[in-house]
């Protein structure tokens, strides 16, 4: 899907301005199309099913309508606007206008909460529901609030953090994370997390600690699991650092909770990638992993939940 295009999905809230913004970038760093997509209320169904490109001056003037208007004001004048930038409304629940709609989409994005939500919500039950049914990866875009990790924190410069269980994670997971890294022309950071504690005289500084390939050689007071976890992203990746020789790759095994650990390192990445089903489901079951829930609530940057896209398990 080279020439498909980026979904982003707008209700007018701010929370999915924020989520189109990151859309809009997204599609000039692929160079490809941006949809705009909104799912109009029951009392606006007439505008249901019209198309017609953003900058088009001789749009109707029945199509026009507060949100549409409101992304006009937003994206008017830029010059960092990708071609062929569309908006369509579209009309039933947001989570099934949105499933019909990604068979098309490279990616979809959108916010974490809706205009509808409760303030107290991490994520808001569109949100969940897209990322859970969607047939393409869903970007979820978190609110200002949760964004940046706080006062003081740095985002980094487009490093990809993948959330990977070697022996069940499907490719396309690592494919989408690969390619992200690619065009941002930076790393993928990969984390993996290991079920046995860490030795008593071990001391962890950070997140997790980054070994490179190089550093796997057999050491005696290294965690048989983690040396286990680390041997086992090695020998996953191979085919992905053939395919992708330019992206530098970062390789991480931590004790315990992976989805902590991802959400602790969502606050300098650019992006998290996680898969979508449960490891023990079939790839078409539209369930969502722990892991993958967890990070939703949670992260304090963009979420990518990618499903298995192939047939193959």
């Amino acid at each position: 899907m080279s020439n498909a295009p980026v979904i982003a999905a707008v209700d007018g809230s701010d929370h999915s301005l924020r989520a189109l913004e990151w859309a809009r970038a997204e599609a000039v760093l692929h160079g490809t199309g941006l949809l705009i997509a909104h799912v109009l209320p029951d009392h606006a169904q007439l505008y249901a099913g019209r198309r017609s490109a953003l900058h088009d001056s001789s749009e109707p003037e029945e199509f026009a309508d507060p949100v549409s208007d409101r992304i006009r004001a937003m994206l008017g004048g830029r010059s960092d606007v990708p071609d062929g930038v569309r908006y369509e409304s579209l009309e039933g629940s947001v989570p099934e206008a949105l499933r019909v709609i990604g068979a098309e989409a490279r990616m979809l994005v959108m916010g974490s909460r809706g205009r509808g939500g409760f303030a107290s919500l991490l994520l808001g039950s569109n949100s969940r529901a897209v990322a859970t049914t969607a047939p393409c990866p869903v970007v979820v875009v978190p609110h200002a609030e949760r964004s940046a990790g706080g006062a003081g924190a740095e985002r980094s410069a487009g490093r990809v953090v993948l959330g990977l269980h070697a022996a069940e994670t499907p490719d396309d997971v690592l494919a989408f994370a690969f390619a992200e890294a690619a065009v941002r022309g930076t790393t993928v950071q990969v984390v993996s997390a290991y079920a046995i504690p860490p030795a008593p005289t071990m001391v962890i500084d950070s997140p997790f600690a980054v070994i490179p390939p190089e550093g796997l050689a057999d050491d005696g007071d290294a965690v048989p699991a983690e040396r286990e976890m680390l041997r086992s992203q090695t020998e996953r990746l191979a085919p992905f650092r053939t395919r992708y020789p330019d992206v530098p790759v970062e390789q991480a095994a931590v004790p315990g909770d992976a989805a902590g650990r991802l959400v602790a390192v969502s606050r300098s990445a650019a992006l998290v990638v996680v898969g979508r089903h449960h490891p023990r489901r079939t790839a078409m079951s539209l369930s969502i992993g722990s892991v993958a829930h967890a990070v939703l609530q949670h992260a304090h940057g963009p979420v990518a939940v990618v499903p298995t896209l192939s047939e193959d398990v």
